[in-house]
């Protein structure tokens, strides 16, 4: 459709130049009008039998007025048309001031055959359509908001109101023009109904977090008259088009008088007090209509049990308020992935149900908890600490797993901790042979919880071999159980669940005690060895006391600080870079050595390496198995890193002549595995500190070349 364009010159070479330019344009095509005086202008403007006008062209230089005496009346009678100024190459202040009253933009004389004038031209039109159907759009939302039941309310990033609804209005007793730009407190003033104690407005929640707030039971809205009134909200951030916070919106409404006590009773009945979600008699009692339904119906039912892998060591480093504050963030999460029709359940702690309706298949399940995954997985910005988190997910079906609301449940928290097992951050579906896992598990676990006291616990060692002489340089501790009944346990069957159970924190000081101890022992004896190495779980790593911890076992057992080598694992390291990095700085002040266990199976991010005082780089051994396929591409990349950076290499896992003979090759430092020592008591271990590492395949000579 052609754009009608009013040239307004006297100029008629401008004018002629100006048309021949634009019929020459694709960007077109546009229908030219031009006409020499403003009087001539304004009265085709007026016409209003004549096609409209979609842009201005105009000198501010005409023969019946002069600079803003011509722009003030055309853009009065055309304020909805868009203008730009005709102008002289030199800069024109009379075209500056035309643009700041109201003027698009202008062209410059000498320019005006420029391919350019009409693609500006036709963006300037475009830009004014774009800005028609803003208005209208804010015309249509503003009717629409004052004309819903619900008060809406929303502020600035400071907390200063900028709009209200009629319904706000009402409800708060302030006019917009008299709230604007007032403190939401003071617009909208908070106690609490028992205690009459000011409540905090959750607009300041949103914007201190970022994240969606609600309204704490039993509040009361003061309105500006003193009269008071029991309402329900949630509040939400605002934010821009590139998703910088902007502001916050309130929805509220009032709470009947007369229901007020019965609902707020039955609420705390079937509501968990911290998060607001329906707790388990709620759940229960929907599962049991969610069955019924699909009995009627011949449907299925699909339930999701979800635990927050790495919940415990922020709740305990960083404080029961954080964790609080983390829950309450992670419900609104959950609850922003499913639908209004399904509901989202905490059963306490770090435990939360989903449970889907009617109508949904396997495959809905799996992509709902996919969702849940990866929405948990971003990161929490919490009292303005960012915080990681993930989450294992354990689902089963009605009619499929079981027909009742709690083994529904029994049977998704089966599956939950089958996630784990499988390495956590992930969701699994309930099978029959779960069931015996789960037994399995159980009894594990009260077994585990006497082991300790029983001193069934013992430390095997696995040597860490100098590639180049051969010599024997590190021990790495490995714990293993040995059960009365069952045998020697290797850790794949029980530090899973130590870790589930709350075990794991006393079992690794464990570790770090009888380690240290050790280690002093095969000094005393006149055995040299670099450092002696144990693995430190995520739980550890981020307990409030754990540097602690370290110095009290090199204090007690007498060992020297260089001589302990702590293992983080990478994943460990990279939940939160800036917390794992003071850690590490303190840990370093004692003269501890650092080591990042199976470096490359994480996020591989390597900035770190510099943030970081690492002194040690472990190659998994799957990189390592690699090798033997002709595929040493990774381990030859993370030994020249190391060597850049002049940190200590070891690989893991070698078990063959020629992944050796790649390593020395490309100048691994050390290296462990079944090749040179299978892990073994430290009885053994002061063995091969005496006589050596022989292999019956030779693997001395190998190594030194002889």
């Amino acid at each position: 459709m052609p754009n009608h364009i009013l040239i307004i010159t006297a100029n008629s070479h401008d004018a002629a130049t100006l048309e021949d330019a634009l019929d020459r344009a694709h960007d077109g095509p546009f229908i030219i009008e031009w006409v020499t005086k403003l009087s001539l202008a304004l009265a085709r403007l007026h016409a209003p039998q004549r096609t409209p006008i979609d842009a201005i062209l105009v000198d501010l230089t005409l023969p019946d007025s002069q600079g803003l005496a011509t722009f003030n009346p055309l853009f009065a009678q055309a304020s909805g048309i868009p203008i730009m100024t005709l102008s002289d190459l030199d800069a024109d202040p009379q075209t500056a001031e035309a643009i700041r009253l109201g003027a698009q933009g202008s062209l410059s004389k000498g320019h005006f055959s420029s391919a350019l004038v009409p693609q500006a031209l036709r963006n300037m039109i475009l830009r004014k359509e774009v800005e028609d159907a803003l208005f209208v759009e804010k015309a249509r939302l503003a009717i629409t908001l004052n004309s819903i039941s619900d008060a809406v309310i929303s502020t600035d990033l400071h907390g200063k109101v900028d709009y209200l609804n009629t319904a706000a209005e009402d409800l708060t007793g302030w006019l917009l023009a008299d709230a604007q730009n007032q403190p939401i407190d003071s617009v909208m003033r908070l106690v609490n109904e028992q205690t009459r104690d000011p409540v905090a407005n959750p607009i300041f929640k949103v914007l201190r977090d970022d994240a969606c707030k609600l309204l704490a039971a039993g509040t009361l809205l003061i309105r500006r008259d003193g009269s008071e009134s029991a309402i329900e909200d949630s509040a939400a951030p605002i934010h821009d088009s590139a998703g910088r916070l902007k502001g916050a919106v309130m929805v509220f409404h009032k709470t009947p008088a007369a229901h007020v006590m019965t609902e707020r009773m039955l609420h705390q009945v079937q509501h968990d007090s911290l998060t607001n979600l329906p707790n388990r008699t709620l759940l229960n009692d929907r599962i049991g209509q969610a069955i019924a339904l699909a009995q009627r119906h011949n449907s299925n039912v699909a339930l999701l049990f979800i635990d927050l892998d790495n919940f415990k060591d922020i709740n305990d480093s960083l404080g029961h308020d954080i964790g609080d504050q983390l829950l309450q963030a992670v419900a609104l999460r959950l609850c922003s992935c499913v639908r209004s029709a399904d509901t989202v359940s905490r059963l306490g702690g770090d435990e939360f149900v989903v449970l889907l309706d009617q109508n949904h298949s396997e495959e809905d399940a799996a992509r709902t908890a996919e969702k849940i995954r990866e929405a948990l997985a971003s990161t929490f910005e919490i009292a303005q600490q960012p915080l990681h988190i993930s989450a294992s997910i354990g689902i089963s079906t009605y009619p499929n797993d079981a027909e009742t609301a709690p083994d529904l449940i029994k049977k998704a928290d089966t599956a939950m901790y089958q996630a784990k097992a499988e390495g956590r951050n992930n969701y699994q579906f309930f099978r029959r042979d779960m069931n015996v896992r789960a037994e399995e598990r159980q009894v594990i676990e009260a077994h585990l919880r006497k082991a300790m006291d029983n001193g069934e616990f013992i430390l095997h060692y696995q040597p860490k071999i100098d590639l180049l002489s051969g010599k024997i340089t590190s021990a790495e501790a490995l714990i293993r159980w040995q059960h009365p009944c069952w045998g020697m346990m290797l850790p794949t069957r029980f530090i899973a669940i130590a870790q589930a159970s709350g075990l794991m924190l006393q079992l690794g000081r464990w570790v770090l005690m009888q380690a240290c101890t050790q280690g002093k022992r095969w000094e005393n004896c006149g055995y040299s060895l670099d450092s002696i190495a144990v693995n430190i779980s995520a739980l550890e790593f981020r307990h409030k006391s754990f540097v602690e911890s370290v110095s009290n076992a090199l204090a007690v057992t007498g060992l020297a600080a260089q001589r302990l080598q702590l293992e983080i694992s990478e994943n460990v390291l990279m939940r939160d870079v800036q917390a794992s990095a003071v850690i590490l700085q303190q840990l370093k002040m004692l003269g501890v050595q650092l080591a990042v266990d199976n470096f490359g199976t994480g996020y591989s991010c390597l900035s770190y390496l510099n943030q970081f005082p690492i002194d040690v780089l472990k190659i998994d051994q799957s990189f390592v198995r690699d090798i033997r396929n002709g595929n040493g591409t990774v381990v030859s990349a993370v030994i020249a890193m190391g060597l850049s950076l002049k940190q200590r290499v070891v690989a893991e896992g070698i078990e063959e002549a020629a992944q050796l003979a790649f390593l020395r090759e490309h100048q691994c430092s050390e290296g462990q595995g079944f090749l040179f020592s299978q892990p073994v008591n430290a009885e053994q271990f002061a063995n091969l500190l005496r006589c050596g590492i022989r292999s019956p395949i030779n693997t001395l000579q190998q190594i030194t070349g002889t």
